[in-house]
Parts: structure tokens; sequence; C-alpha cells
């Protein structure tokens, strides 16, 4: 028996043109991805890369998404994936990456103290606690979804999320 689906399932819009459902998809996710993606890579320009890449892949695996998940959960799973292949390239480690909150793309008010803090606490922590918090905070998913997302049990992104907050 096959799963019901809602209506921004890309699944349900097997009726449309690939090129309209990336269309929707990046209309609705480049943001959200964006943001993600430069606080992986502490770079704008990477960061555009690796959102272009990720709509790339998933233009081209959009016949193979099978709804076992949302879309924001495969597209950001994907885009994850993006970055951490852009942070295991050899230049990657030579090239001086420092952010500071007032560097970030779609900022749109001027930062407080605190916030300048928890940014720089958050870019400072070990990717694998990074990604569990921009997931869980910046993007509003929960535990089950971060861990679709990033391929891990949910116990585990309790976890970190746990240790990441400490």
């Amino acid at each position: 028996m096959e799963a019901v689906r809602g209506p921004d399932s890309i699944q349900c819009a097997a009726a449309a043109s690939p090129e309209i459902i990336l269309t929707r998809l990046v209309e609705t996710y480049q943001t959200p991805l964006m943001h993600i993606c430069y606080m992986i890579l502490h770079d704008e320009s990477l960061a555009e890369d690796a959102v272009q890449e990720t709509f790339l892949k998933a233009y081209k695996a959009l016949g193979q998404f099978r709804g076992e998940s949302s879309e924001k959960t495969w597209l950001f799973r994907i885009g994850m994936n993006v970055c951490r292949d852009m942070r295991r390239g050899r230049w990657f480690r030579y090239v001086d990456r420092r952010v500071t909150p007032d560097t970030l793309p779609m900022q749109t008010d001027p930062a407080d103290e605190d916030h300048e803090d928890l940014s720089q606490a958050i870019v400072r922590l070990p990717d694998k606690y990074k990604e569990v918090i921009l997931l869980h905070y910046y993007q509003n998913m929960n535990v089950r979804e971060i861990a679709q997302t990033l391929g891990l049990a949910p116990s585990s992104v309790s976890n970190r999320l746990k240790k990441a907050r400490e």
C-alpha cells in the first residue's frame, strides 16, 4: 500500500515536468540551503557552488526520490553531503575561512553581542555537532528528520544535540 503524500511532495507532482519541480524546490529551499552551506563551508562563493551542486544532483535524482522522507529532508541530505565532499577537498584545508556574524549572508538585523557570541560558538563546533544544531535550530527539523538527513540513528542525533548544547 502506498503512503499518502502531501501536496508539496515531489511524488504528488508526478504529472509536472522535472523543470517545474526543480523551480519549486529552488524557490522554496534556496535561501535555507544557502545559509546552512555557508555556516558549514565559511565561504559565500563555496556555499553558492554547494547550493547549485545540490540542486543539480537533486534534478538528476528526481526520478529516484522514493518519498520515504520529506523533500526538505531529502534535499538537505544532498546538500550536507555536497558540503562534506567540498570540505574533504585538498585545497579547502589551506584557505583561511574565518566567519563572523557580520559576514553571514541574508542577515536582516544587526547582531547583538549575545547573538554574535552564540554564532561564533556554533561556528567553532566540530562539524558533527554543528550540523545537528544548524538543522534543528535554523531549519526547524525534528530529531527524526535530522536523522534521515544525516543518515544517523535518532538516538545519535539526540546525543549530538545534547553535547552541542553543552
